[in-house]
């Protein structure tokens, strides 16, 4: 059984006049995984992970990191953590591999262990051929691999990274993803922020949506998915004769005869599917192929917060 890395309960905070950021935030992290948080702007993401990463301070409730409370261990905190930001925290005129030497030195090691740690770092993250190079002359994908680098120079526990594929391409962004998996498999724990349904689908162990400061849901992927209805078994026939059989025997109209499909309402679950199959068999009905449809992320985040997912703006404190 997993220990819990990250607790949080009734986590608040306000800026100004401005309605609560966070408003009775609740989230436990078991480690070794990876949490996914979704909120439409302003739900609260970027204003928690601030708070756990020792950032700013909440106006009430508690955090824990890697055991030790946000608040009063805040220095004990932040040697567990690494933080990979909306935003890239390097400098452009200095080449990949003075960013990471100057990161190691900040964090008090010597020159010889920052250097070497530098060489590690390059060369796990694919840019050791490169690490001569300013990083104004880096592509987005490289200087997003290099924050992440810069970030795990202490070996953390706890990984937060906030938004860190904003603004790549389809490949730089799987090569992150990858990234990801690795450092999991390794064990260290994640609390992941995007605007990416299909990010937190493909990445995250558990998923939470934000909306209004507060977690409305959270659950697996599938989970979170059983929560929305819609989902229909598409049944596809050789021709019109079958169609129309199997549309009399499940008493459904054909929608589009066209197609040679018929859909039927259903959470496509293997009792529904059996039960589906045994009726279209009684009434003699060959079916040509099924595919289950689903409701996905989108789905699931559009009837829980009544909006899309955007990137988040937090106001400065």
């Amino acid at each position: 059984m997993y220990g819990v890395t990250i607790a949080v309960e009734q986590l608040r905070k306000r800026y100004g006049d401005a309605p609560p950021a966070l408003d009775g935030f609740d989230l436990d992290v078991p480690a070794g995984t990876v949490h996914a948080l979704l909120g439409p702007n302003g739900a609260g993401k970027t204003t928690a992970v601030r708070i756990l990463a020792t950032l700013l301070r909440p106006d009430g409730g508690t955090a824990r990191v890697a055991g030790h409370d946000v608040l009063r261990e805040a220095k004990a905190v932040r040697r567990r953590i690494g933080l990979v930001g909306q935003h890239p925290a390097l400098d452009e005129a200095l080449s990949g591999r003075q960013n990471l030497d100057m990161f190691a030195r900040l964090h008090h090691l010597g020159a010889k262990a920052a250097a070497a740690r530098a060489d590690e770092l390059l060369e796990r993250f694919d840019l050791a051929d490169t690490g001569g190079r300013p990083v104004k002359k880096y592509s987005g994908g490289m200087r997003r691999r290099l924050d992440l680098a810069a970030s795990l120079i202490l070996a953390p526990a706890v990984l937060f990274l906030d938004e860190p594929t904003t603004g790549l391409d389809p490949r730089s962004r799987r090569a992150m993803w990858q990234i990801v998996r690795e450092l999991v498999a390794d064990g260290v724990t994640i609390l992941l922020t995007t605007q990416y349904l299909e990010e937190a689908d493909q990445l995250a162990d558990r998923i939470g949506v934000l909306d209004a400061g507060r977690l409305v849901a959270e659950g697996t992927s599938a989970e979170l998915k059983r929560l929305v209805p819609g989902g229909s078994v598409r049944l596809q026939f050789s021709d019109s004769g079958p169609l129309e059989s199997a549309a009399r025997a499940l008493g459904l109209p054909v929608a589009d005869a066209g197609a040679l499909a018929l859909d039927v309402p259903g959470d496509g679950s293997v009792a529904q599917l059996k039960g589906l199959l045994a009726r279209l068999d009684d009434a003699a009905v060959e079916v040509a192929g099924l595919t289950v449809h689903t409701p996905d992320l989108d789905d699931v985040f559009l009837a829980l917060t009544g909006r899309p997912t955007t990137d988040e703006k937090v106001p400065t404190p």
